[in-house]
């Protein structure tokens, strides 16, 4: 059916369908939509038939009645039917771009497919970018021809190219069949063709039935006047004793739809307004505080703006939201001084530094940036946060940054210049609640700081130190907005109400105290690492620099922007070390969203490579029943694995894996480093795929240069060269961790490992390159917070460490202040080299639900020594502990016959065990009712906390369980022959009857020597 036809019809009925165009499907919208007034036409003489004939005995009457209708229908028939044939297509108006097709494509198109994420080179944002199409062959839009429109195509294609994606919302029949109509009648362009993300008409919504939430609030410097915002709607109000007086002054509501910022400037003359509308527009306004009346505007944004912020001198306003973008304003004429697009998610939070030269913001991709305001330079990432950042500011005195968000701290840094790029180190990173943190507020005064999270907690802090004051009740509903008043804080709330608090005092013992010594964004410390990092300083790569003898030169903490100009581009850095020293050299660009998947390489002063270690094969191999991909650690099977051992290094195509567990059967293989996950490699090798068949060797590691004895197997030199960081945390980004050979100068060669480049300057190929002395540390993360007890239950943790700059030590993890009756058994330790351990809490059968205040009373700790320090990391609390039915069955761990056991009173059992050694134990329920089979897992999921080197044995297929009708299952333990001597505890897990511990008992991992030392 004709496009256009079927439009028309959309709009006029299809009960003329059939008659005008018989192709007509009958499952065609307009058919089901509108009905069938042709059918009906047709449909009454014939019932009038059916029921005339029905009688059997039609009488004479009903005869010339039957007639007369049957004609008059057909009179009709033909009449609807010549009428339509004689009114071309072309009488009916075809849609129109502005009011029919624009909307399709914003709501369908637009959110991929526009100037600024233009997928596939495709932007429907004008008529003349969508008109002009993009990577696909053929015509977006072919006038006259929907067919043959790629666009139509796509969206009617059932294969891979299908679009919107299929997990996107769907372009529905109706509207597929306006498009079809609009290009069918020729694709008729707009009037004016402006942006349809920009030029909009936005649809008056119904008031709202309930209070509306409390959305941005500011108080004047002298605390006169408060400006509230619930919606679109800006109240201001006279404060008196912190609480507004009578009615409003006034109420704008002719500013942004949704109003999501509010400031006064510093002498109360001015209100900033900032917000917008979700997914269409952001909108920046200065209005007179005086009266409400706009003074200037200021658009630009693609979406909703969260915050606009003048600043100190006001003459700049700062602009950012949800469309990443950061833009500077002149305040004066409203033009745009600058826009930085870096960030890779939204931005929630602006701040100025009091001296105006530093604009911080703070952003969805886990980030806070630092910007010189001049030029818009990026001065600093702060990366430390792990969830998105909600709130930004800098001390009253503009010594440290502070944030906040939903990884649930605030985080400070110590800022190091204004001037130049600098690495600012970390001075806190402190666990602040149980629940993200969705709104921040500075005293004017700067000696307070208060935090509310999305639990309706709310807590505040002392300056410069970050030490816990106090906390407020429990929030009557989730803190949106808090601002400083002169003696406390403002709070509104999604409740829409708006409550002044006063600013807690200092606990007794409380006094002021000097700032915490430097902590790396690691959570090491290490002075003489901040002191090498103060230095750094911001160096902008400088062609031609292709090879060593052109390398520009750098030093030491140096931050290198760059780019790789075109295919087959190196950039070279020439640097001076002193032997021995150790300079860690990391890439950012993937993350950054850049094309660019970089190599790094350390070469001599002579262009050569750096030699990092020879690889002598010790041990000959190759990979049997499939290959590998260059992420799986798990089913290592390789021909004689018999002969390899625990930690041995294995080398195949390039790369080096560590071996860290042996294969538990005939249908496994080995385990790699760190045993689970994405696996690590070593040596700064890169992971990569490897082929059934593919040859390799067990290898041991030697000095640079050396020469081992001939054994009639290959040995391999690996050069400081890297593609993919090895531990997997920088996605595509590389890193280097050197240590020079001899005192002189080196080169750090920079290029895209596929030859790729910024051909002609149409893509993307930026970098950061930064050279830097290591900071070894770690983070701890907590797994399996807010357990779940009844009486006599036992839950697991989970720690799980990331070790930063060649750290690998043992990390110790405590547990204290527990409520009465539980207990935690431990500490317990990360090994040294290892990424995991698991500890037990158990409740008494006596023990009570625990409240609120004793819950937050659990602290949790990872300490460990760096550089001949101790560094403690705060971890917080284990969560709320809900109580509930006692578990449906006991279990524990108990000796078998032939164990070597040692029993003292009030412990737990001790277990020994040699290197190289199998004993036996056993696994006991006491059931009650509880009639299931009990799993305690297969494979690793056994091996709960066992030291390293030690693997619960001929588990078979099945695993380690215990079946229907039984109370008990022994089994055996192994410990490797290179398993190192030590005391640990260990026990094991079930999900049976909703998840369930044995207490722990030590395990003792004993050599000869010490045995017959305890003899003695």
């Amino acid at each position: 059916m004709n496009p256009l036809w079927s439009f028309v019809l959309e709009r006029q009925g299809a009960g003329v369908a059939r008659a005008i165009s018989p192709d007509a499907h009958l499952g065609h919208p307009a058919l089901r939509s509108l009905g069938g007034n042709l059918a009906l036409a047709i449909l009454a003489p014939l019932g009038f038939l059916r029921r005339s004939i029905g009688t059997g005995n039609p009488s004479p009457e009903k005869g010339t009645q039957l007639i007369w209708f049957i004609s008059f229908h057909l009179r009709l028939i033909c009449l609807v039917v010549w009428q339509m044939n004689c009114v071309p297509v072309s009488a009916f108006a075809a849609p129109s771009y502005e009011q029919d097709i624009a909307p399709i494509l914003r709501t369908y198109c637009a959110g991929c497919h526009n100037d600024r994420d233009a997928e596939a080179e495709f932007s429907v944002e004008r008529f003349a970018t969508l008109k002009r199409g993009g990577a696909a062959e053929g015509e977006a839009i072919a006038p006259g021809d929907p067919t043959g429109s790629v666009m139509i195509q796509r969206i009617e294609s059932s294969d891979g190219d299908h679009m919107p994606p299929s997990d996107e919302p769907q372009v529905p029949a109706a509207d597929l069949a306006t498009l079809k109509a609009w290009i069918a009648a020729g694709a008729a362009p707009p009037a004016h063709d402006t942006s349809i993300l920009e030029t909009l008409v936005v649809p008056t919504l119904p008031a709202s039935a309930g209070p509306r939430p409390v959305t941005a609030a500011a108080v004047t410097a002298d605390g006169s006047r408060l400006a509230v915002a619930t919606g679109g709607d800006v109240n201001v109000f006279r404060l008196e004793a912190s609480r507004p007086v009578g009615s409003p002054l006034f109420t704008i509501a002719d500013g942004p739809a949704v109003v999501k910022a509010l400031h006064f400037n510093h002498d109360g003359r001015r209100l900033v307004i900032a917000g917008g509308i979700t997914g269409l527009r952001g909108e920046a306004e200065i209005r007179d505080a005086a009266s409400g009346k706009r003074i200037m505007s200021f658009g630009g944004h693609r979406d909703l703006l969260y915050d606009a912020e003048l600043s100190p001198d006001e003459v700049t306003l700062a602009t950012a939201g949800y469309d990443r973008s950061v833009k500077l304003w002149n305040v004066a004429d409203g033009s745009l001084q600058r826009s930085i697009d870096v960030h890779n998610a939204a931005v929630f939070d602006l701040a100025w530094h009091p001296a105006g030269k530093v604009l911080a913001s703070a952003s969805a991709d886990e980030t806070v940036k630092l910007w010189r305001a001049a030029d818009g330079l990026r001065l600093d990432t702060l990366g430390q946060p792990q969830g998105e950042v909600a709130s930004v500011a800098f001390t009253t005195d503009g010594s440290h940054v502070l944030a906040a968000g939903r990884d649930k701290r605030i985080h400070m840094w110590r800022l190091i210049s204004l001037e130049k790029p600098a690495i600012n180190p970390t001075v806190q990173s402190r666990f602040a609640h149980e629940a993200p943190i969705v709104a921040m507020a500075m005293a004017a005064d700067g000696q307070r700081l208060i935090t509310a999270a999305e639990d309706r907690s709310a807590s505040a802090w002392s300056l410069p130190d970050l030490r816990l004051v106090g906390e407020y009740p429990r929030q009557p509903d989730i803190v949106s907005v808090a601002v400083s008043l002169a003696d406390g804080f403002l709070l509104g709330r999604m409740d829409g109400s708006l409550d002044a608090v006063p600013q807690l005092t200092a606990r007794a013992g409380d006094g002021p105290t000097a700032p915490p010594p430097a902590i790396t964004s690691a959570g090491s410390t290490s002075e003489s690492a901040h002191l090498a990092v103060a230095e750094s300083h911001a160096v902008q790569e400088q062609e031609a620099n292709d090879d060593a003898t052109s390398a520009q030169p750098v030093s030491v903490a140096a931050v290198i922007t760059g780019t790789i100009g075109r295919p087959g581009d190196a950039d070279c850095f020439r640097f001076s070390a002193r032997q021995g020293e150790t300079v860690v050299i990391e890439v950012n660009a993937a993350r950054s969203k850049s094309k660019l998947d970089s190599k790094l390489e350390v070469l001599d002063a002579t262009g050569q490579l750096v030699e990092r270690v020879a690889m002598q094969a010790v041990r000959d191999s190759w990979f049997t029943f499939r290959g590998k991909n260059s992420t799986q650690s798990d089913d290592f099977r390789v021909h004689n694995w018999e002969e390899m051992e625990l930690d041995e290094f294995f080398y195949a195509g390039g790369e080096v894996v560590r071996l860290w567990l042996y294969p538990r059967g005939p249908d496994s293989g080995f385990i790699v480093y760190p045993g689970e996950g994405t696996r690590h490699t070593f040596f700064g090798t890169s992971a990569i795929t490897h082929a059934l068949g593919e040859p390799a060797w067990v290898v041991k590691p030697l000095a640079p240069g050396a020469e081992p004895e001939a054994n009639g197997l290959p040995v391999f030199r690996l050069f400081y060269e890297n593609d993919d960081e090895s531990t997997a945390r920088l996605g595509l980004d590389s890193l280097i961790t050197f240590t020079a050979p001899a005192d002189g100068d080196y080169i750090v060669r920079l290029s895209d490992v596929r030859g790729f480049g910024a051909e002609g300057g149409r893509e993307d190929f930026r970098y950061t390159l930064t050279l830097r002395p290591p900071q070894p540390g770690f983070t701890v993360a907590i797994e399996g917070k807010n357990p779940k007890f009844g009486p006599g239950g036992r839950r697991e943790l989970t720690f799980r460490a990331d070790r930063l700059d060649g750290f690998d030590g043992p990390i110790r993890v405590e547990v204290d202040g527990l409520p009465p009756g539980f207990t935690f058994h431990g500490p317990i330790e990360i090994e040294a080299e290892q990424r995991r351990a698991r500890g037990v809490i158990a409740a008494a059968e006596d023990a009570a639900d625990p409240d609120e205040a004793a819950e937050k009373q659990v602290q949790v700790r990872a300490v460990a020594e760096i550089n001949g320090r101790e560094v403690v990391q705060d971890l917080g609390t284990i969560g709320a502990i809900t109580f509930g039915e006692p578990p449906k069955f006991a279990a524990m761990i108990v000796p078998a016959a032939t164990s070597s056991v040692v029993e003292r009173p009030g412990e737990p059992l001790e277990l020994m065990i040699r290197p190289g050694e199998t004993i036996t134990a056993k696994v006991r329920v006491n059931r009650g009712d509880f009639k299931e089979r009990i799993e305690f897992g297969r494979d690793t999921a056994a091996d709960r906390n066992l030291p390293h080197g030690v693997f619960v044995d001929n588990l078979g297929l099945s695993g380690l369980l215990i079946v229907e009708g039984e109370s008990e299952r022994e089994f055996f333990l192994t410990a490797a022959p290179k398993t190192r001597p030590g005391r640990r505890l260990f026990h094991l897990w079930t999900g049976a009857g909703g998840g369930h511990a044995t207490l722990p008992v030590w395990l003792n991992v004993i050599t000869d020597a010490a045995t017959r030392s305890a003899d003695e």
